[in-house]
């Protein structure tokens, strides 16, 4: 299929035309693939752009379940232990911090590490007993034990007979 072109004037591009439309599609596409650039380089390029001041970016992290609590690891390097908030709302974790930049004597000639502030948020599928959560820090990894609520628990039920 070829679309209709209105020839220009010389000295003026030519103006494309499609039927149906009021404004240039591919025009409209050029804008939303830019917008999306944008986006995913403040979220996924961490480590090839810097992102916006302010924005909080989400660190590495696993979550384990047992019969008896969830374990949640999350891998924060270099971040002391007074740089990192835990939080417990309802069935909902939140962990934040801040990675922060360093003196530098010298020139930094690559920099491919992130610094700034970093939030990571999971809500965890079943009752928790929120009371008793704990966590530890230890070779660069935060690790928060929520146990399950006792109703959250599986529960083992015998079968008798039925004589």
């Amino acid at each position: 299929m070829t679309l209709p072109i209105r020839r220009g004037t010389p000295g003026r591009p030519a103006e494309r035309r499609f039927p149906g439309w009021t404004t240039d599609p591919l025009a409209e596409f050029n804008d939303l693939f830019g917008r999306l650039g944008t986006l995913l380089e403040s979220t996924v390029g961490g480590a090839l752009t810097p992102l916006a001041e302010g924005m909080a970016w989400t660190p590495a992290a696993d979550i384990e379940e047992t019969d008896d609590a969830y374990t949640i690891e999350v891998d924060v390097p270099g971040v002391r232990r007074e740089d990192i908030t835990v939080e417990m709302t309802d069935r909902e974790i939140v962990v934040t911090g801040e990675f922060k930049e360093r003196e530098r004597t010298g020139v930094l000639r690559h920099r491919t590490r992130r610094t700034g502030r970093f939030e990571y948020r999971a809500v965890l599928p079943g009752e928790i007993d929120a009371e008793s959560v704990e966590a530890s820090l230890s070779d660069g990894v935060l690790t928060v034990e929520v146990p399950k609520a006792e109703t959250g628990k599986p529960r083992r039920v015998t079968i008798s007979s039925g004589d």
